[in-house]
């Protein structure tokens, strides 16, 4: 395993950064109820029922429902950022880091699916403070992998005509294992990312040094 892909695929343990224990339990449930039922259809009672708690116990903890929804998106997007600034920032060809930028990324979309379909698929329903807040985060991801391309095509590892192009699908393509991921599939996290590490890296013309 490459340095790059220490840096980029080192965990955090889930929620661990939300504290009292009441706080992540409501956050959890949150974050269960939105990628089931959307964010528009799910309701503080809801959330609080998930969490064994009273509705009045949310607003303890969170003034708003749209509160929670920011916190659960800054901290995944945070988490991306993490995992692409550290895969950019990494020692190794621009074709080590990049691939591991994607392997990481991957799999935290799938290991985390539920996580990331409300972290990437709710973002309107943010307030404008809150969404300018986590569209800028968003700039930064892009800037990160952008930044691997720009670099790989300097060096002529990469053939890539089109950059800002290429990063906006380099980027899609990963968010979008959130979407389809099935835990019970033939695929685990670690293999779907594998899996499109070698697409991505074939994409921009270094498939042959993917390893």
């Amino acid at each position: 395993m490459s340095t790059a892909e220490k840096t980029a695929g080192a965990e955090d343990v889930p929620w661990g950064e939300v504290t009292p224990e009441a706080a992540r339990r409501l956050l959890v449930a949150a974050v269960e109820a939105f990628a089931e039922r959307g964010y528009h259809a799910t309701t503080t009672r809801d959330i609080a029922g998930r969490a064994g708690m009273s509705p009045a116990a949310l607003y303890i903890h969170y003034k708003t429902k749209e509160e929670l929804l920011h916190r659960i998106s800054r901290i995944g997007h945070d988490r991306a950022l993490e995992i692409l600034e550290g895969a950019a920032d990494a020692e190794g060809t621009a074709a080590e880091r990049l691939a591991a930028a994607v392997r990481s990324f991957v799999r935290w979309h799938a290991g985390h699916h539920m996580t990331a379909r409300v972290v990437q698929y709710e973002l309107d329903a943010l307030g404008d403070e809150h969404r300018d807040e986590i569209v800028e985060l968003r700039r930064k991801s892009d800037a990160a992998v952008r930044r691997i391309l720009n670099e790989g095509v300097a060096a002529g590892e990469f053939d890539v005509p089109d950059v800002p192009g290429t990063t906006v699908a380099v980027l899609s393509l990963c968010i979008d294992v959130a979407r389809w991921f099935n835990v019970h599939g033939r695929r685990t996290p670690d293999e779907v990312g594998a899996l499109y590490a070698d697409l991505v890296l074939r994409m921009v013309g270094a498939g042959a040094q993917k390893k």
